[in-house]
Parts: C-alpha cells; structure tokens; sequence
C-alpha cells in the first residue's frame, strides 16, 4: 500500500484517466479536424499567394513591355522632333536667304531708280543751262536787225512748212 502513499503514483492515474477522458470526449478527432483545416486554410493561403505572384509576375512583364513600347515611342517622338526641328531650320534659312535676295533686288532697283532720276535731273539741269546759256548767247549777238530778218524768214518758211 506504499503505492497509494506515491505523489508519483498518482500523477501517472491522473495522467491515464485524463487521457482515458480525453480519448472519450473525441479530442483525436477534434484535434486530427483542426490540424486538417489548421492546413487546408494554409494550403488556401499559399495557393491564393501563388495565383496572386502568378498575377503579379503578369503585371510585371505587361508594364515592362508598355514601359519598353513607351520607351520606343518617346524615342520616336525625339526621333521625329529633331527631323521636324531641322527641316524647319532649312525652310527657315532658305525662307531667308529669298528674303535677303528679295531685299536686295529691291535695293537694288531703288538704286537703280535713283539713279534714272539723278540723271533725269542732270539732263533737265544740263538742258536749263545750255537753254540759258543760248539765250545769253543769242541775246549777246543778235541785234535788231538781225532779229528781224530771223522773223521774217521764219514767218515765210512758216507757210511752206505747215503744209
């Protein structure tokens, strides 16, 4: 009867008739059914983490394929820019250069006019001046007498002239 006096003795009939209750209440059944859906929503978690770095590796590559179509495009674009940049410097320089050549026609005719109306101006100025200088001239050697000979003779060549 030493046995009965045994903290030991007692702990290991504890032990076996919490685990004789236990295995009557079900407790493998409710533990082996949490331990199965314990795993089942671990198994949903990593199939759902699987879809969702599936879907992210999608994502992915869609936006280095729009990032390397957008690449492609701004290059096109600087592409088209430079080429629209120099040709509108060459319409430029050649829309300047008529322009410089425009204007120097212009000049030029404008000098040419002045020109035409300087000597114009001489020719009148020289004609003015050989006019007074013939007068001075006739005036200086034509008397009266003389004078009224000129008249005569032109007033009878008149006649024969006018018909």
């Amino acid at each position: 009867m030493e046995l009965l006096t045994n903290p030991e003795f007692w702990v290991a009939v504890g032990f076996a008739v919490m685990i004789g209750i236990l295995l009557y209440a079900g407790a493998p059944k409710f533990i082996g059914k949490y331990l199965d859906d314990r795993a089942a929503a671990i198994k949903a978690e990593l199939d759902e983490a699987a879809r969702l770095r599936a879907e992210a590796q999608a994502l992915l590559a869609d936006y280095k394929r729009k990032s390397a179509n957008a690449e492609a495009e701004a290059a096109a674009i600087v592409t088209e820019a430079k080429a629209d940049a120099e040709r509108m410097a060459a319409e430029m320089r050649a829309a300047l250069a008529a322009q410089i050549e425009r204007r120097g026609k212009q000049a030029q005719d404008k000098i040419a006019q002045a020109e035409a109306a300087a000597m114009a101006e001489i020719r009148a100025l020289a004609a003015d001046a050989a006019a007074a200088a013939a007068e001075k001239l006739i005036a200086a050697r034509l008397d009266e007498k003389r004078a009224g000979a000129l008249i005569e003779t032109s007033l009878k060549d008149l006649g024969a002239k006018l018909n």
